[in-house]
């Protein structure tokens, strides 16, 4: 068992091997030829089409390439992907071709703009899948005892669906001890298989034999089929019937009614009596058992059947003629089939443009359509003809493919469509005919460019939002229709703070639909510009372009950077400190801006109960102070951890731990020294101090507000006539690193003082306050030119003088708060 399937195995290989051999391509002038074995799997590979035929695989996609069969069934499928044709049904070559061979089926693939038509033959090789069968399991013979050496007895063929060498090639009769096997080919390639006699038969020594016959094809591996020869021996019986015709031939028009005679054979026996009367039978196939039979007795052959000469042009049966002793004889019959003109011709369109250009010169492709008829020769021919009055003509391309073409130019102002009869007819008698309506479209030509709903877009976008948000939706209409109508949009590129702005948005081509490629942070940019086109579909396309404007609106993403103190930095504080000493100030920023920059300070305690600190943190300006005086109790080192906490919600905070150290270097000044000092109009010139300085910021306050507006109405009234101006630009500083009212708190002690002492005379120059504060417009800060340059320095004037003189203010305020609280705790 395992040598055979070794052998099958090897043979299995060997079939595929021919097979893939045989899988060659010839392709000439428009047409491709292909080889393949039947029973392939669904999806196998056919050939190369696009390769074979010269064509870009970009091509077939662009031309719809498709498939177009005559018949119902369509073998094989065309991937326009990979420009490849693959097996879409399974390929049956003996349900597809019978005995006929070579087997092909043939399909033609087309393409629009421009319209081509290929033609391509797939050529279906056998493969040994079918075993040849007798009609008959067993065969009953009745031969006389009296026969003599050399008499012959015609057996039956065996059928095999396959062809070529998977056909039967041979024919095996076990056991030859009386009868011997002949194979003798005729003409028209069938084989007469004959039994001969060799050794007389004894019907006193064996009433009965029984012989196998086998017949084997030639396939790899090699299939048989096997009959079963049961012989009953007679006594004599010496004349054999002999057929009075061996050969017959008759011809029958198709579509005759069953019960049709077509023909009658006769044979002779010499014999009389029982031994002399003849019977007539016909070796049935699967082609002629349903169509014809032969009348036992008389041999008439009737039509019991349809013929039909579009699938079958002939037949042939051979009539055996048998008398009761055993002899027989064979007449053959070849029945020729004559066609009738009974198929109606089909017209089917290929290609069809509704809708061409009015600008289309002669002989542009309208429609393209192929005309079949299934009849043969004169009743096959047809003839095809289009209306008179229409600006088209019919031109002949491939073989029963036709092509309607303008024939003038067309004018679609006066004749804005056309109604197309194609009319087909054969040459048959009578002649049939069928016709079919096509409507034509005249289009217009491309004039209309796309127009924006609106010339101007503007969206505000919140800092870190996720990649592939949906920022907003441009549209564009189009006057045109059709194609012309169909608006794509495009981003043009330039650049945006040194970087492409395809980086930073794209636009779907069908939607509009704008989106953002990456998350943006209004600390490094807080707007930006660019330009979106969109373009039709015409040809030549026309295009217009809408601008868009994108802002940033911060979001509380950065946490507070304290500045001061750097750890492991230590203040000092005597130990004779009073309640309300300044010890130090935390200095902390917040790069984001409005409330999310706004920053408070507290002193984080270990217990919530902890009553007996000894230091707390202004809330809003961060200066650390003694809340009470310093006690021998107190640790000569103490460590601070200060909360700094910005306005955003949620919220973010810092944490800076602060050291301090007790010390006893400061000499304690008694109280009793400075009170003769201090007499009871204290408190009276204290509060004219403070009256004065809320006077001093107001003034400073209201002088600021109206600088502004002024700068504002100069700033109008110069915008009404444009002009180029010559004044510097004025650096931006933003105000929210100065304390403002005590409420941002996020300047160090020592540059308050600095500030201070610059407003009032000491110091001449402001360029270390302007040098303390830190920008967050960053490098990236757009500069404006031209007018809008002469605006933008108003406006940072304005800005800039409003913020030095609310520092100055705040500054003094806080100044003179900040004496007075001294003085009220030396008088304590």
């Amino acid at each position: 068992m395992d040598r055979l399937w070794m052998r099958a195995v090897r043979g299995r290989w060997r079939t595929l091997f021919v097979v893939l051999c045989l899988c060659e391509l010839r392709s000439v002038s428009g047409q491709a030829r292909y080889s393949i074995p039947e029973e392939q799997a669904e999806g196998s590979f056919v050939g190369n089409i696009a390769r074979d035929l010269g064509l870009d695989v970009a091509r077939l996609g662009a031309g719809k390439a498709r498939i177009i069969t005559k018949g119902g069934r369509q073998y094989v499928d065309l991937k326009r992907d990979k420009g490849t044709l693959v097996i879409q049904e399974r390929i049956d070559r003996e349900e597809l071709c019978g005995k006929t061979t070579p087997c092909s089926f043939t399909f033609d693939i087309i393409l629009e703009n421009p319209i081509q038509l290929y033609r391509v033959t797939v050529e279906v090789v056998d493969i040994n899948d079918n075993s040849p069968s007798f009609p008959q399991s067993e065969i009953h013979l009745k031969i006389a005892e009296s026969v003599a050496s050399g008499a012959r007895f015609s057996l039956e063929n065996a059928d095999d669906p396959d062809v070529a060498l998977n056909d039967i090639q041979n024919y095996i009769l076990k056991p030859s001890d009386h009868f011997k096997l002949e194979i003798q080919n005729q003409p028209d390639g069938e084989r007469f298989i004959e039994m001969v006699l060799q050794k007389p038969l004894d019907r006193e020594q064996e009433e009965s034999l029984t012989l196998m016959l086998i017949a084997s094809d030639g396939g790899e591996p090699h299939r048989s089929g096997t009959a079963r020869i049961q012989i009953t021996v007679l006594d004599a019986n010496d004349n054999a019937p002999v057929c009075t015709q061996p050969v017959y031939k008759v011809d029958v028009r198709e579509n005759s009614p069953a019960g049709t005679l077509i023909a009658t054979v006769s044979a002779s026996d010499a014999d009389a009596g029982l031994n002399g009367d003849v019977t007539y039978s016909t070796r049935s196939t699967k082609d002629t058992e349903q169509v014809f039979d032969v009348n036992v007795k008389t041999g008439e052959i009737k039509v019991t059947g349809k013929l039909d000469f579009e699938k079958s042009k002939s037949y042939q049966l051979n009539v055996q003629a048998s008398d009761h002793g055993g002899y027989t004889d064979t007449c053959k019959v070849f029945i020729n089939i004559i066609d009738e003109n009974d198929n109606i011709p089909t017209i089917k369109l290929m290609s069809f443009s509704q809708s061409i250009p009015e600008d289309s010169p002669p002989g542009a492709t309208v429609a393209v359509f192929n005309v079949n008829d299934d009849d043969a020769d004169g009743n096959g021919v047809v003839k095809c003809a289009i209306n008179a009055d229409v600006p088209f003509k019919i031109e002949s391309s491939l073989a029963g493919y036709y092509t309607i073409v303008t024939e003038n130019f067309l004018d679609r102002e006066s004749v804005p469509e056309y109604n197309v009869t194609i009319t087909v007819s054969d040459r048959g008698s009578p002649p049939l005919s069928s016709s079919q309506n096509v409507n034509v479209q005249i289009s217009d030509v491309n004039d209309n460019p796309p127009e924006f709903r609106q010339s101007e877009y503007g969206k505000t976008v919140a800092e870190n939002n996720p990649p592939g948000f949906s920022v907003l939706t441009v549209s564009a209409g189009d006057a045109d229709w059709g194609r012309n109508a169909r608006v794509s949009y495009f981003l043009e590129e330039k650049e945006v703070h040194g970087a492409a702005v395809s980086s930073f948005v794209s636009v779907h081509p069908e939607s509009g639909v704008v989106r953002a490629l990456r998350s943006f942070d209004y600390e490094q940019i807080k707007s930006f510009d660019f330009n979106v086109s969109a373009r039709d579909s015409g040809s030549p396309p026309l295009s217009s372009a809408a601008a868009v404007r994108i802002l940033i609106r911060d979001q509380n993403d950065n946490a507070p950077q304290v500045l001061y103190p750097v750890p492991p930095h230590a203040e000092t504080v005597p130990r004779s400190a009073d309640a309300g000493y300044l010890v130090t100030k935390v200095v902390a920023v917040d790069v984001d801006s409005g409330q999310n920059a706004w920053l408070s300070y507290k002193v984080q305690h270990k217990f919530a109960t902890d009553r007996g600190a000894l230091f707390e943190v202004g809330l809003h300006n961060g200066e650390m102070r003694t809340v009470r005086r310093v006690t021998d109790k107190d640790a000569v080192k103490q460590r601070l951890t200060v909360v700094v906490e910005d306005n955003g919600r949620p919220s973010r905070s810092a944490t800076v731990a602060v050291n301090v150290a007790l010390a006893d270097g400061f000499p304690e000044v008694p109280r009793s020294e400075f009170a003769d000092d201090f007499s009871e109009d204290d408190d009276d010139r204290l509060t004219f101090y403070l009256v004065s300085a809320l006077v001093a910021v107001s003034f400073l306050f209201v002088a600021s507000l109206l600088l502004i507006v002024s700068l504002k109405v100069y700033r109008w009234r110069r915008s009404r006539v444009p002009y180029r101006s010559d004044l510097p630009v004025i650096p931006y500083y933003p105000p929210r690193y100065c304390d403002t009212l005590g409420t941002a708190g996020t300047l160090p002690h020592v540059y308050s003082y600095e500030a201070c002492a610059a407003a009032k005379g000491h110091v001449t120059n402001t360029q270390a306050v302007s040098q303390s504060l830190v920008s967050v417009d960053g490098p990236d800060a757009d500069v404006p030119h031209g007018g809008e340059q002469t605006s933008g320095n108003c406006s940072r004037m304005s800005t800039l003088v409003s913020q030095m003189s609310t520092f100055v203010s705040i500054c003094l305020f806080s100044e003179l708060i900040s004496c007075v609280q001294n003085l009220k705790a030396r008088l304590e």
